[in-house]
C-alpha cells in the first residue's frame, strides 16, 4: 500500500505520521491523532506500522480510525511473523475484525502450535538455538499493547518479546478451546509482574467465564501460602463479578463476603492492593469499612486503592464522616498519586460540604502539576470561581494530554455557565 496523497503538516511533502511510526514514537503518535493530523495517512501508517512490529502503535491507529480491511496481502505480515516476534498487540492486531476472515483455521492452528513451542521452551532457549550465540541475552521490559507490557529479549541480532503466552491463550479463544483453570494459572504464575500480558491474558480469560466452577477454583487460592496464587486468585475474583452483567449479578453478594474477610487478613501489600481495588467495585456500607482500616496504610498502592474504592461510595446526600476523614487526608497524603486520586474521588463525588473545596484550594499550590489540575477540575465542578485563577496561572494542557484536557475543559465550561452563555 502506498502512503498516498493528502494534507500533511510535516516538511517536506512528508507525513508527519508516517515519520512518527518510521521513528517508533509511540507518545508523537498518539499526539497526532488526537490532534487529527494527518488523517489521510491512518491506513498506510497502520501497515507500516505493522510490518515494523510496532504491535501498540498499530492499535492506537485502528483506535482512531484507520481501517485494516484497505490493506492487501502484501501489505502486512504472516500470522507466524507475528508470533515469533512475541508481542501479543501486534498478532492482535493482525486479527482485528475486518480482516480475521482472511486466515483459515489451518493457518490459526499453526499459529498455536508455534506460540506453544516458544512459550514452553522459552525465549532465551529458543534464542539461543535460532542464533547459536552463546552471548549474554540483552533483557529489558517495554510496554506491549495499551494496559500489557513484556520483557524484550536481544540475542544475536535477533529481538523477542515473551508475550507467547498471552498469544496462545488468545488463539485458543478463538479457536473456541477451553484451557483449564491449573493450566491458565500456570501460564500466568510463570511472570513474576501482574502486568505481564501473559498474566493478564489468563485473568481476562477466566473471569470472562462467569460460572461457578472457575469461582470455587479461584476462591480456593485465597488460602495458599504463595501470595502469587491469592494475587492471581483476587483478581479472577474480582473479574468475575466485574464481569457479571446479568440481572442476577450472582457473583456480588459472595464477593463482597469473601473480599471483606480477606481486607482483615492479608499481609502481602500486592494481594490487598487488589482485594482493595475489588472492594472498591461495590457500592456498600461494608466494602468502605474494610476499606478505611488501610487508609494509613505505610504503602501508598494501598493507600490510592483505598481512595479510588471511595469513589463509588459517593452517593446522595455525602460522604459518611468516616469516608470525609479518610479522604481529606488523603488529599494531603506523602505521595503524589494518593494525593491526585483523592482530588479527583473528592471532585467527582456528590459531597459539596465546603469543606471540601476549602481542601481543594488549599492543594492549588501543590508540588505536582496534575493534583493542582484536579483540584482546579474539582472546583470547577462545584462552580467554585477560585478555578478560574488558577487554571490561568497552570497555563494550557500540555500537549496530548488527555486528562489535562478533561480537567481544564470544566474550567471552561463553569464560565460558559457564569457568563449564561
Amino acid at each position: 500500500m502506498g502512503v498516498g496523497t493528502g494534507t500533511s503538516n510535516a516538511v517536506d511533502g512528508q507525513s508527519s505520521l508516517i515519520s512518527a511510526v518510521q521513528a517508533g514514537d509511540t507518545d508523537l503518535v498518539r499526539i497526532l491523532l488526537h490532534e487529527d493530523s494527518d488523517s489521510d495517512y491512518l491506513d498506510a501508517a497502520f501497515c507500516l506500522a505493522v510490518r515494523m512490529h510496532a504491535g501498540r502503535i498499530a492499535q492506537l491507529l485502528l483506535q482512531y480510525g484507520a481501517d485494516s480491511g484497505q490493506s492487501g496481502p502484501d501489505d502486512l505480515i504472516p500470522l507466524s511473523e507475528a508470533v515469533d516476534s512475541g508481542s501479543p498487540a501486534l498478532f492482535e492486531v493482525l486479527l482485528d475484525r475486518k480482516i480475521r476472515g482472511r486466515y483459515p483455521e489451518t493457518e490459526l492452528l499453526e499459529a498455536q502450535d508455534l506460540a506453544r513451542r516458544w512459550h514452553e521452551t522459552g525465549v532465551e532457549a529458543e534464542l539461543r538455538r535460532r542464533t547459536g550465540s552463546r552471548d549474554a541475552v540483552g533483557r529489558k521490559r517495554v510496554q506491549d499493547g495499551e494496559y500489557d507490557s513484556v520483557v524484550e529479549f536481544t540475542l544475536g541480532g535477533m529481538t523477542v518479546r515473551n508475550g507467547h503466552g498471552a498469544i496462545l491463550t488468545y488463539v485458543e479463544e478463538l479457536l473456541g478451546e477451553r484451557t483449564s483453570f491449573e493450566e491458565l494459572m500456570d501460564r500466568a504464575l510463570a511472570q513474576v509482574d501482574q502486568d505481564h500480558a501473559t498474566w493478564s491474558s489468563a485473568s481476562l480469560q477466566l473471569g470472562a467465564r462467569r460460572e461457578e466452577a472457575t469461582w470455587t477454583a479461584a476462591a480456593a487460592l485465597r488460602t495458599s501460602p504463595d501470595p502469587s496464587r491469592r494475587l492471581f486468585g483476587a483478581e479472577v475474583l474480582r473479574l468475575l463479578h466485574l464481569f457479571d452483567d446479568s440481572d442476577e449479578d450472582a457473583f456480588a453478594g459472595p464477593a463482597l463476603d469473601l473480599f471483606t474477610g480477606w481486607a482483615a487478613a492479608e499481609t502481602d501489600v500486592a494481594v490487598l492492593t487488589e482485594v482493595l481495588v475489588a472492594l472498591g467495585e461495590h457500592s456498600d456500607p461494608r466494602a468502605e469499612a474494610a476499606l478505611l482500616p488501610h487508609a494509613g496504610h505505610p504503602d501508598a498502592r494501598v493507600r490510592r486503592a483505598v481512595a479510588q474504592g471511595l469513589h463509588v461510595l459517593s452517593l446522595p446526600p455525602a460522604f459518611s464522616g468516616d469516608a470525609r476523614t479518610a479522604l481529606l487526608g488523603l488529599m494531603a497524603d506523602p505521595d503524589a498519586v494518593v494525593r491526585k486520586t483523592a482530588c479527583r474521588v473528592v471532585a467527582e463525588g456528590r459531597d459539596h460540604d465546603p469543606v471540601f473545596a476549602d481542601a481543594m484550594a488549599a492543594v492549588l499550590d501543590d508540588t505536582d502539576r496534575l493534583v493542582q489540575l484536579a483540584a482546579v477540575y474539582g472546583l470547577a465542578l462545584r462552580d467554585d470561581e477560585r478555578c478560574v485563577e488558577a487554571a490561568r496561572l497552570l497555563g494550557p494542557p500540555q500537549r496530548g494530554s488527555l486528562e489535562e484536557e478533561g480537567y481544564l475543559d470544566a474550567v471552561w465550561r463553569y464560565e460558559w455557565r457564569r457568563d449564561g452563555r
